[in-house]
């Protein structure tokens, strides 16, 4: 891009600042070029004009877009120059307070001068196994990434920790080996780790103090080497030191202290232990108050003082070198204070006698106090011919006093720290180490000497290792991507390293000068000057002839050559030495010693002699200067470290006043130019430093492609020409094997299109919304107008219609008073005119009515006489007309009468009459004939029956009078009495039965209404209750929070101790597996196997085991079973299971039952048939009995059998009918309908049987009166005939029959001879039988009625939870916002989606595994009958055993009991724990082998041998152990014997005799307990086995699934379509990721749901406890939870809205999974709740004070620092969403909340909740256990 397009108007650049190094501003106009001024406006608005130019500033660098800032690794950014990377360490390290950044491959960590949680042991497990780039940078990233490429690439490693002092080097390279000694701890019991990291508190107290940038400056560079063995863990350490800073022993600058051990022991000098050191406090002493400032805040010296003794016993160091140490430094500062007196003459000096601090020093070192006194004060001066003692100035004594004090700590330091080495060294052989290098970084003061000078040197030969390695990674990576690669030209420091260590360059010129007897400082600047004058890295200051300049890589430094040759000699006088060396205290005299050395002479007297003698040599260690021995070691070390692959870790001080995170521009910039960080970013500036992969380049910019260019599925030809269309100079970018490479600034580009697309199409959304908005504005504006106006106009209206009304009322008024006025005057005038008119007119009318009134009384007399005269007239003519009608009509009459009497005598009217009753009469006769005829027939009949009962009576009389059987019959007839009476009963029984029915009916009907009127009005009280509690929260928010507080502290005090004793278990573990792995290696038991089988122990196929045993019938109920589970479904199938099994096992009985009695008669028949054909002429009467009953028994049973099945059929459709209603009184009425059907067939059996008693009597008269006339009777005619609807009786009862009827007729005498063939026996025991088994009967209904009324009890009860839980459900429903409510049923109703289609999918899994089992056992079975086949014929031709062969007894005689003999033990544990796999009794009993090894404890205890009891247990308890040992990692054999182990430990309990295990027992197991023995010590025993068990078991099955959850819950994506691209950029190191593999494996979260559901299967199927698993499943997800919630915490990728999204979707599924799984109940769900909140903290807003109050209110399972964590993490993925706010963050860390956090920012990923194990006993009956024949235990007897 050209100029002009780079600096347009709103580009953003960094322009100089004074004081900030670098500021902010935008471009305000556009430039063109070669424009002299760009227009700018910093932040705060001010304008300014920068001027530009070619011999002026030239262009401001350009800022990078906001989405770059804040990224992990600089060298992603855009444009890589000094300003953009300062704010992106200041914006990082400020905002979200991240530390740790990285550039390329350097890790930037900036110092927060404050105490941070991210160093826990959950941060290493997070860290460990990740990919560097992975996580957030982080120091246990750049350590992981050495561990990872050592086993990799199988060579050493080297991680380089510098900095300047207070930057934090010592803490970073301390964490670092903390990773290491946590990721590779020592498989031994040395505990090397522990070692290693203990040497840290030693070095330093030692080689740290306290300076004015650091309270805890290391003083000396360390290289720690940890060596690793072939399986990569710690063996062993080594340590190497360089340039210790032995000036400090003996000076410090203001605010600075001494090395922290003097400071500890003089805060421990009044303890008794330190008492013989004679110190006081550290003020009173010379060398520890030269700083003035004695303590560190927050420091306690005297703790670290033991930590440091606790680290030297760790370490080996024995207690008297301990104090001998100790001694040695104290006696440091006794020398301190020891003072020199000078003498009169200026030349000499001299001690006092009494100077207490020299004694003390004497005695304490064990030196003489009059030598040490006289050399302190003179010195020896050896020439080639005498020898000369001088004395010494008081300036040169302090002078030698000071050297030698730091002589003796220097041999002190290092004889620690050989002896640390050997604490460390191992004796095996190492095959790789990581070295961690901690050494001083460029250093450059007011005055610099020659330890800068050194120090400097250092850094100068680390930055050229350093630049060439970044050099060949950019190379690498280049040529790996095939990519042209152009030689880039970065800084080479060799000129200036030749200039320090070449031939005649400084330090030679040095050690040339310190050679020579009278150097000086002067003369050795000098010869500097001349030498190098012409150098370029060499400068002569102007003003100064004893300093000089060298050029250094970071910056020039002048150098003060004063005191360059003294400390470079490191004088110290050889006498003082000498004394040392005859110290009575051996350590002391060996600090001196050297290898080479002769001991010193006895005598310490100076001789001086004339004669010439030979100079002693001096010691060889005083010929090498100190600059020498640097040099040297430097060397050595960088040979190390170009032997290794190095790691770098450049440390930053972000401030001199030790603030917490306060960030000086100036400072940091200083140190990231000195610390290389600003060369890394130029030599990846210069090549392509932004990289992309090709997939991540397309999702992120296909919005510059074309629709047509999307759907072509070539991804890398859509790159490839969509950057050949926008970038037109093809050099800017490079096309990669898999990355596309881009210069400087070209993602920056490319980042401006992508913005003006979004611009673009935003404006056009934003054009097109804002034309519907303002249509939607125009149409209300038109709406309002419209209204407006009509309201307007009907106001209008209604004022004039309110006019016109005034005005018409006004005339109504008008008119209305006019009215009446004019009437007023006319009705006055009219009654004026009244008046006078009705005087007038009353005279007038008077006068009338007295005239009226006489011509009325006329009237009156005349009426009167008139109507006297018509009556008389009246009566007269009235008489007259009667008399004449009486006459007329008897003349009428006359003349009828005649005619009639003519008529009556004509014949025609009798015919007509009589035609109708001639009709009448002969229907009447013919009724009357054919009654007649009935009459008669009648008549007939009744005398035949009258003649034939008279006949059968008399027979009977006659019979009774010959045989006198009177007595019997008449029993017969009492007997049949009182079976009527016993049937009425049964009838009132059955009335009473239907009446209880019915009332229970009633009474539940009233429940379920009382329950219905209970749920509403706790409904309405639940409402009420919400308002009150919204009233009372306040007030009762202490009292409720002082009640959680206390069960809280209750319940985590009772965690606790569950906890402490299971980490005892833990431990007692690990001990036992030592001592079994030290067992193992002596020796290893070895036995012979054997095998034996006994066909007699073989179980029968035909047992009524409900596991193993196989019939006929059982295939055939099961296969209706499945049937009935298909048309049903499971849930409803199961829950009449119960009744359906004891069906099932009935009908199977009837079957064996019918089967026994089948063969009986089929040997009657046969038998009968022989008997015939032997003699057919006569066949007895017992013979044809027998055969009749058998075939009537025969009858009955399979009509018995058919109608059963019917019944079973009936009952089942009934079942289902009733699961299949989901309305109680649905099922409620069917099951009473059922019982009213069963009662109903009763009452028919009864009427049946009153029937069958009718018939037997009449065949009893008969069979009399045939025996009265002497007949022959066939028994075949004789026999009773039994209705084809008859029920038959049951078949045991039938059979007791049957046996007692042959018992009868054994005695004839006892029968008469009615009773020849037994009719009468068998009809009486019969109709006794059917009694009975009619009473079993309503018994058996009785029991099911009560089974069915508890079954509604339940379901009243289920239904009940049901109710609370949905009113909880609409409780949070109702509390909720309606967004939130709206989300919530959205997943409500994926939930239940979910739900059902898991559901199907479970039941088409189980229906399948049911068909494989069933098909497994048919298998089993064809392979029994095989074998027994095989047995069966091996014994015909087998000889007698020499072992007696046990006959097995039926069931009813097993006692639950297996015998062995002793020497089958072993093979006995062999084939039951250490051979046995858990598919081999897949198809049995669960948990067969406790079960077995019970029975046999239980037989030990029978016979009361207390040594066998205790051998099996013993053996049993370590071979479990022994097998766990071996299958370590096989989940399934864990979960297999911890089921066995906690059912053997359940039935110790159970059969114990104790009545708190025995509640649940039936009368059968009590009858099985143990009688001798007491086993509770073996129960707590198998109690710890079990919990150990259980903790093996959690840790395979986190191990199995902890490699999946990241993948599955955090980088899956679950939801398609969601996840967004961000910029990425960031270049994982090409040594990173082992590309040859193809990174670590991808997991979905199917993938980890799968896995889950097949630990749960493993363990339902293996019979585990519910419980049990319910807590294994909590463990579990606490791991998903804490693993997923630690990696989001560490990643800043993942926070994001759409991974919350994406999160929370998972949770849901895996809280699916719980729900389909019954899980809910086992608090697993609960563990999820961080992660889940976490994931709704990613989703919500968060920018007002609201929203926080929001956070902090959702937020409750998160701790305040990890919301602030995720928030400073939340990362936008584009440009239109927002970064939270720093103070918005703010204010949620400042906002008030009570919660008690705790200090670790992350979970504890290996917390283990205690374990229960509640006591469930079996069901199972003993004597029923069925022992597969596969299982090799044929030497196993049943007792």
């Amino acid at each position: 891009m050209s100029v002009n397009e780079l600096y347009a108007k709103y580009t953003r650049v960094w322009i100089p600042d004074p004081d900030h190094v670098w500021r902010a501003a935008e471009i305000v106009r556009d430039y063109k070029e070669g424009e002299p001024v760009l227009h700018l406006t910093l932040e705060d608005e001010t304008p300014l004009e920068y001027s530009v130019g070619p011999k002026s500033n030239s262009l401001p660098f350009l800022r990078n877009p906001d989405i770059l800032v804040g990224e992990n690794d600089l060298t992603a950014l855009s444009y890589l120059h000094e300003p953009a990377v300062l704010h992106n360490l200041k914006v990082r390290f400020l905002e979200p307070n991240h530390i740790y950044t990285y550039c390329g491959i350097v890790l930037v960590a900036i110092n927060p001068y404050e105490q941070l949680h991210i160093y826990g042991e959950e941060v290493i497990r997070a860290y460990s196994g990740q990919n560097m780039g992975d996580m957030d940078p982080h120091i246990f990233a750049v350590a992981e990434e050495a561990y990872k490429q050592m086993a990799r690439d199988e060579r050493n490693q080297s991680i380089i920790v510098s900095g300047e002092s207070g930057a934090g080097k010592t803490v970073s390279a301390k964490y670092a080996m903390r990773f290491f000694a946590t990721v590779g701890g020592s498989t031994s019991d040395t505990n090397v780790e522990e070692k290693v990291l203990a040497s840290s508190p030693i070095m330093e107290a030692i080689g740290n103090a306290k300076t004015t940038r650091n309270d805890n400056s290391s003083r000396f560079g360390k290289y720690i080497q940890i060596g690793f063995n072939r399986q990569y863990r710690i063996i062993g350490a080594n340590m190497r030191t360089y340039l210790l800073e032995k000036s400090r022993v003996v000076f410090q600058a203001e605010d600075e202290r001494n090395y922290h051990i003097f400071y500890q022991l003089c805060a421990s000098a009044s303890l008794p232990e330190y008492k013989d050191l004679c110190l006081t406090s550290a003020e009173d002493f010379t060398f520890t108050s030269m700083g003035e400032n004695i303590f560190i805040e927050g420091v306690n010296d005297a703790a670290d003082l033991e930590k440091t003794r606790e680290a030297f016993t760790l370490l080996g160091i024995k207690e008297g070198n301990q104090s001998s140490i100790f001694k040695v430094i104290a006696s440091i500062l006794h020398l301190g204070n020891i003072e020199i007196c000078s003498q009169r003459d200026g030349e000499s000096c001299h001690i006092l006698k009494d100077d207490l601090h020299l004694k003390h020093f004497c005695t304490l070192l064990g030196v003489e106090l009059k030598q040490m006194e006289h050399w302190l004060c003179h010195r020896k001066l050896i020439t080639a011919t005498e020898t000369y003692v001088k004395n010494m100035s008081t300036k040169q004594a302090e002078n030698a006093r000071d050297a030698l004090a730091k002589h003796i700590y220097a041999r002190m330091f290092d004889w620690i720290v050989e002896h640390i080495n050997k604490a460390l060294h191992t004796s095996s052989k190492q095959h790789s180490f990581i070295g961690v290098l901690d050494i001083y970084g460029f250093e450059t003061f007011e005055v610099n000497s020659f330890e800068q000078f050194c120090i400097n040197y250092a850094n100068e030969k680390l930055q050229q290792q350093f630049n060439s390695h970044v050099f060949k990674l950019e190379q690498e990576e280049y040529m790996k991507e095939q990519i042209p690669w152009t030689l880039i030209d970065f800084y080479d420091n060799q000129p200036c390293i030749d200039l320090i260590e070449a031939r005649l360059g400084v330090l030679d010129l040095l050690d040339e000068e310190c050679r020579v007897p009278k150097g000086t400082d002067e003369n050795w600047a000098q010869k500097l000057y001349k030498q190098h004058s012409v150098s370029a890295h060499f400068q002569k200051p102007r003003m100064s002839n004893v300093s000089f300049i060298i050029v250094h890589f970071a910056d020039k430094v002048e150098y003060q050559s004063e005191g360059f040759l003294e400390k470079n000699r490191d004088t110290v006088y050889g006498e003082q030495i000498n004394i040392l060396k005859a110290s009575e205290f051996q350590l002391v005299a060996d600090l001196f010693h050297d290898k080479d050395d002769v001991p010193p002479p006895k005598s310490s007297r100076v001789n001086v002699r004339p004669a010439k003698t030979t100079p002693k040599a001096p010691n060889k260690e005083h010929k090498k200067t100190v600059g020498h021995q640097f040099r040297s070691s430097l060397h050595l070390l960088m040979e190390t470290l170009n032997a290794t692959t190095p790691h770098y870790v450049r440390c930053i001080k972000p401030n001199d006043l030790k603030e917490p995170f306060m960030f000086d521009s100036r400072r940091a910039v200083q140190q990231l130019r000195a610390c290389g960080v600003l060369e890394t970013i130029r030599i990846s500036a210069a090549g392509y430093p932004s990289r992309w992969t090709y997939p991540d380049f397309f999702n992120r910019y296909r919005v510059l492609l074309k629709k047509s260019e999307m759907t072509s599925p070539d991804k890398k030809l859509v790159c490839r020409n969509l950057l050949e269309t926008l970038i037109k100079d093809h050099d800017m970018f490079q096309f990669g094997k898999t990355k596309i490479f881009f210069r400087a600034g070209q993602v920056a580009y490319l980042e401006k299109l992508r913005a003006d697309r979004f611009r673009t199409a935003c404006i056009k959304i934003q054009k097109t919304v804002r034309g519907w908005l303002q249509r939607l504005r125009y149409r209300k504006v038109r709406k309002m107008a419209v209204t407006l106006q009509r309201y307007g106009r009907g106001y209008l209206a209604r004022r004039h219609a309110e006019f016109l009304r005034q005005t018409r009322a006004a005339l109504l008024c008008q008119k209305q008073y006019r009215m009446v006025r004019d009437r007023r005057v006319y009705l006055r005038v009219r009654r004026a005119v009244v008046t006078i008119q009705a005087f007038t007119r009353g005279m007038f009318t008077r006068r009338i009515y007295q005239e009226f009134m006489l011509h009325h009384k006329a009237m009156l007399i005349q009426k009167v006489v008139r109507g006297w005269i018509q009556r008389r007239r009246f009566r007269r003519a009235r008489d007259a007309a009667i008399t004449i009608q009486c006459l007329f009509r008897r003349v009428q009459a006359r003349r009828r009468l005649k005619q009639l009497k003519v008529e009556a005598r004509s014949a025609e009217r009798l015919k007509s009459l009589n035609s109708g009753m001639e009709n009448k009469i002969v229907q009447l006769q013919r009724k009357m004939d054919d009654k007649s005829k009935e009459l008669r027939t009648q008549n007939d009949q009744l005398l035949q029956v009258n003649n034939k009962l008279q006949k059968q009576l008399e027979q009977v009389k006659s019979q009774q009078g010959e045989a006198g059987g009177g007595a019997q019959l008449s029993s017969l007839q009492e007997e049949l009495d009182r079976l009527r009476q016993e049937l009425q009963e049964a009838t009132a029984q059955r009335k009473r039965t239907e009446e209880e029915h019915r009332n229970e009916k009633t009474g539940l009907q009233l429940r379920v209404e009382e329950l219905e009127k209970e749920n509403a009005l706790l409904k309405s009280e639940k409402e009420e209750m919400n308002h009150r509690i919204l009233q009372q929260t306040k007030s009762s928010g202490e009292d409720s929070g002082t009640v959680s507080l206390m069960e809280t502290s209750l319940q985590a005090e009772l965690d606790a101790e569950r906890q402490r004793y299971q980490n005892l278990l833990k431990q007692m573990t690990t001990v036992e597996q030592r001592y079994d792995n030290l067992k193992e290696e002596l020796s290893m038991s070895k036995f012979q196997p054997g095998h034996r089988r006994n066909p007699s122990n073989q179980s029968s196929l035909e047992s009524d085991s409900n596991y193993t045993s196989i019939s006929t019938s059982e295939v055939g109920d099961t296969e209706d079973s499945i049937q009935l589970v298909e048309e049903m479904g499971l849930e409803k199938a199961a829950m009449d299971i119960g009744v359906f099994m004891k069906l099932q096992k009935r009908v199977r009985e009837l079957e064996q039952e019918r089967r026994r009695l089948q063969v009986n008669l089929d040997k009657m028949e046969e038998l009968a048939r022989s008997r015939a054909s032997e003699s057919r002429s006569s066949t007895s009467e017992q013979e044809t009995a027998d055969l009749a009953y058998n075939n009537l028994k025969r009858q009955e049973l399979e009509s018995e059998n058919k109608k059963l099945k019917k019944d079973l059929n009936e009952l089942r459709k009934s079942i289902s009918e009733r699961a299949s209603e989901n309305d109680p009184s649905n099922e409620l009425q069917d099951s009473y309908n059922l019982l009213l059907s069963q009662l109903r067939s009763a009452n028919e059996e009864l009427e049946g049987r009153k029937e069958e008693v009718l018939i037997l009597r009449t065949q009893i008269v008969s069979a009399a009166h045939i025996q009265e006339s002497k007949q022959p009777i066939q028994q075949s005619s004789e026999a009773p005939e039994v209705s084809e609807d008859k029920e038959p009786v049951d078949s045991e009862e039938a059979l007791k029959a049957y046996h007692g009827l042959c018992e009868s007729k054994n005695t004839l005498q006892d029968w008469c001879p009615l009773d020849e063939d037994g009719e009468l026996g068998l009809a009486y025991l019969g109709l006794k039988q059917v009694a009975r088994l009619l009473e079993a009967q309503l018994q058996t209904q009785s029991r099911q009625h009560g089974d069915e009324l508890e079954a509604l009890h339940t379901q009243i009860e289920l239904l009940r939870d049901d109710i609370e839980k949905k009113q909880e459900i609409l409780s949070f429903t109702a509390s909720l916002s309606p967004e939130a409510r709206v989300e919530y049923s959205v997943q409500q109703e994926i939930t239940r989606l979910t739900n059902d289609n898991l559901d199907l999918k479970e039941l088409v899994e189980k229906l399948e595994k049911n068909e494989r089992k069933l098909k497994k056992q048919l298998r089993i079975y064809m392979k029994k009958v095989q074998e027994l086949e095989a047995e069966a014929q091996t014994s015909r031709s087998r000889p007698a055993m020499s072992r007696q062969v046990t006959v097995q007894r039926k069931e009813k005689d097993f006692e639950g009991m297996l015998e062995y003999y002793k020497e089958d033990e072993a093979l006995l544990f062999r084939t039951l724990i250490t051979d046995i796999r858990p598919n081999t009794v897949s198809a049995t009993v669960p948990c067969l082998p406790a079960y077995i090894l019970f029975m046999c404890i239980r037989h030990a205890d029978y016979v009361n041998d207390d040594q066998k009891v205790e051998s099996l247990l013993t053996s049993t308890i370590n071979a479990i152990k022994k097998v766990l040992k071996k299958n370590n990692e096989d989940f399934e054999m864990t979960s297999f014997w911890l089921a066995n182990t906690s059912r053997l430990l359940h039935c110790l309990k159970q059969y114990s005799g104790d009545e708190a295990f025995m509640t649940q027992n039936t009368g059968k197991q009590n009858e099985h307990c143990l009688k001798n023995f007491d086993l509770a010590e073996y129960r707590q025993v198998l109690s710890d086995l079990s919990i150990q068990i259980y903790q093996q078991l959690i840790k395979v099955a986190e191990g199995i699934i902890q490699p999946m959850i990241v993948s599955a819950m955090l980088e899956s994506e679950s939801i398609p379509s969601l996840a967004g691209v961000k910029t990425m950029g960031y270049r994982n190191r090409s040594s990173s990721m082992d590309v040859d593999s193809g990174g670590p494996p991808t997991y979905t979260l199917q993938a980890l749901i799968r896995q889950l559901g097949q630990f749960h299967g493993t363990m339902r199927d293996h019979g585990l406890d519910p419980e049990i698993v319910g807590q294994v499943v909590r463990q579990l997800f606490h791991c998903v939870n804490a693993v997923t919630l630690n990696n989001l915490l560490l990643r800043k990728d993942v926070c994001s809205w759409s991974n919350g999204m994406q999160l929370r979707y998972n949770t849901s599924q895996m809280e699916e999974w719980l729900r389909a799984n019954n899980l809910s109940q086992s608090k697993a769900a609960e563990t999820l709740e961080p992660i889940i909140q976490a994931a709704q903290l990613l989703q919500v807003k968060k920018k007002t004070t609201q929203d926080a109050e929001a956070i902090c209110s959702l937020c409750t399972a998160l701790s305040t620092q990890q919301i602030v964590k995720i928030l400073n993490l939340y990362t936008p993925l584009n440009e239109f969403e927002e970064r939270v706010s720093v103070s918005f963050i703010r204010s949620i860390q400042t906002r008030p909340q009570q919660r008690h956090d705790p200090p670790q920012l992350l979970m504890d990923t290996k917390h283990m909740f205690p374990v229960l194990f509640p006591y469930t006993p079996s069901a199972l009956s003993l004597e029923t256990l069925h022992i597969p024949a596969s299982l090799g235990l044929d030497f196993l007897t049943r007792v």
